[in-house]
């Protein structure tokens, strides 16, 4: 796995990628790198001004790419409803990648259009609704990947099943590390109901170090929180990576032969920088119990049962 660059991604031609949050950063160079290795792929972002954006240019970068943009806000059940219905009328074939990437970090507490709270209603439950909504298509594209970007970050906080919304209190920079946690919780319980299923279909996690993006440039200060604070202060002044070496894990996990469901891939130096490698993870994202309490908390909150992966 040492060395592994994005030249090393095999020949994407004939496969299908959906990249959420692709209008800039990591979301942007997965697609970016999928387009140029043959892929087509759909960039399904919030706004239509960015994504379109985004579209042109990729396809300046990647001339004859085959993509497009679509609209998708994961803070809108709506929005996610309607994605997943018109893609699925309008493509022909299955659905080989579905990149779980967009998030939002460390936001002022505030609502999703369905009263959640963002950063577990974006980052999570968002993906949760669309990826079940899109699985009949994973399932029957043989090959097919799921691919959910965490983060390092996970490790400042378990989730708390019984205050998901951050109800009781609301920590900023907790409530971004409990989200982060719930990715890994679902991937968790995902790979093992596909397993059980006897799908092929593969569920990974990865995530993208310390990488210099739009993401990080717009989070706030980590106050009160000292050893988090200074893991910012460090990783600005010394290990931060571009966009284009953050985005190599997902890229990894997307396409090179042999990832394991339930893998987690970041940077191999210390998860902060480097080429991608079997990432840590806290016990607490494997632990099969409270990743099933999760699993029937997201379907009853989003509404999107996953039938064909009866627990």
């Amino acid at each position: 796995m040492a060395g592994w660059n994005a030249s090393d991604i095999p020949d994407q031609s004939g496969r299908t990628a959906v990249v959420t949050g692709a209008n800039s950063g990591i979301g942007h160079v997965t697609a970016r790198e999928l387009a140029r290795r043959g892929a087509r792929v759909v960039l399904a972002c919030r706004s239509e001004e960015r994504g379109s954006r985004a579209l042109t240019r990729l396809r300046s970068e990647v001339p004859g790419a085959e993509a497009e943009f679509r609209r998708l806000d994961l803070g809108d059940l709506g929005s996610v409803r309607e994605f997943a219905a018109s893609y699925e009328s309008e493509t022909q074939g299955g659905l080989d990648l579905l990149i779980n990437n967009a998030g939002v970090m460390a936001l002022p507490y505030r609502q999703t259009v369905d009263g959640f709270e963002t950063q577990f209603g974006v980052n999570h439950l968002g993906h949760f609704a669309l990826t079940g909504l899109l699985l009949p298509l994973l399932l029957r594209t043989p090959g097919a990947r799921i691919v959910t970007v965490s983060s390092g970050m996970h490790a400042v906080a378990n989730i708390d099943i019984d205050d998901l919304n951050s109800e009781r209190s609301y920590r900023r920079w907790i409530a971004y590390g409990r989200s982060k946690t719930a990715n890994l919780l679902f991937v968790h319980e995902l790979a093992r109901r596909l397993a059980a299923a006897g799908s092929d279909v593969v569920a990974a996690a990865a995530h993208p170090g310390y990488a210099s993006t739009n993401l990080q440039a717009a989070a706030p200060r980590m106050e009160g929180r000292k050893a988090a604070e200074r893991f910012i202060r460090i990783g600005n002044g010394l290990v931060a990576q571009s966009a284009d070496a953050g985005a190599l894990p997902t890229l990894f996990a997307a396409t090179a032969p042999g990832v394991r469901p339930d893998s987690f891939t970041g940077p191999r130096i210390l998860g902060w920088r480097g080429a991608p490698a079997r990432s840590w993870r806290a016990g607490w994202t494997k632990d099969d119990v409270a990743a099933g309490r999760l699993w029937e908390a997201s379907e009853g909150l989003t509404g999107v049962e996953y039938g064909e992966l009866k627990g």
